[in-house]
């Protein structure tokens, strides 16, 4: 049975690549947001901001960036997702001999794949720009790791909203606010400059906490308790959103 859903999940995941490879407007596209605001806050708002210490701002806002990439990208999952329910072809998966799982995670891996050639695409750009880090092979590891997992936990989100959604524009709106969010954590400037009730909250959403792991993986500095804060939120929310997606799929297919 497991080598049945990793064949079929295989086939899957090759038939959604190759759609992107076709069109790859889609990570451009994905790519495009995250670097316009790195040249929008690097060379225009980035000296009037003071993030109390003496690393460039291209270096303290990456970690934001590059989440705010994968938001981005993840509104493609529910908008390919939604075009499959619509198109029919569920139906007809359901009529071949194919494991369920097979469908949902072929989408999934199909946008971490996209994700990952945007977080690289940003990088590079990041590069040009002057992003400059000392952190080894150990730390890249390790912020790739977060990152993919990062990824995961939002595609599965994005799998709920392709699946609930009533109109094409909604399967994709859902991820505005999660592209909004890194503009309220320690993204773009420390916690502490922010009037109280929004540094609160700032200081206890998911976001700050893997920024500022991502912030001290590439600055070679300790990582403290933001490690284990962001790989729980990360963890908990792939949890919650695998299991009700997985619920919502099999309603719909039943």
């Amino acid at each position: 049975m497991t080598a049945h859903v990793l064949s079929d999940t295989g086939t899957l995941t090759g038939r959604s690549l190759r759609h992107i490879l076709r069109s790859p407007d889609t990570i451009i596209t994905t790519a495009i947001t995250p670097v316009a605001l790195m040249l929008l806050f690097v060379y225009v708002l980035g000296g009037a901001i003071n993030t109390g210490s003496d690393e460039s701002y291209i270096n303290y806002m990456l970690p934001g960036i590059l989440l705010i990439t994968i938001a981005s990208g993840i509104a493609y999952t529910a908008y390919r997702l939604f075009l499959d329910m619509k198109g029919g072809i569920f139906e007809r998966f359901q009529s071949m001999p194919i494991a369920r799982p097979a469908v949902l995670w072929a989408h999934v891996l199909t946008a971490l794949v996209a994700n990952l050639a945007s977080i690289v695409i940003v990088t590079g750009v990041a590069l040009i720009m002057g992003f400059r880090t000392g952190a080894s092979v150990t730390d890249w590891f390790a912020a790739a790791g977060i990152l993919i997992l990062f990824t995961l936990a939002l595609t599965w989100v994005a799998v709920i909203a392709g699946l609930s959604a009533k109109t094409v524009d909604g399967a994709s709106a859902f991820s505005y606010p999660l592209i909004f969010l890194p503009f309220i954590s320690s993204a773009f400037v420390p916690t502490d400059s922010m009037p109280g009730p929004v540094a609160w909250f700032a200081e206890n959403q998911p976001v700050t906490s893997i920024v500022n792991t991502l912030r001290a993986l590439f600055a070679q500095q300790p990582v403290g308790h933001d490690i284990w804060i962001a790989l729980a939120w990360c963890a908990g929310l792939l949890v919650a959103a695998y299991a009700a997606a997985t619920a919502i799929y099999r309603k719909k297919i039943s």
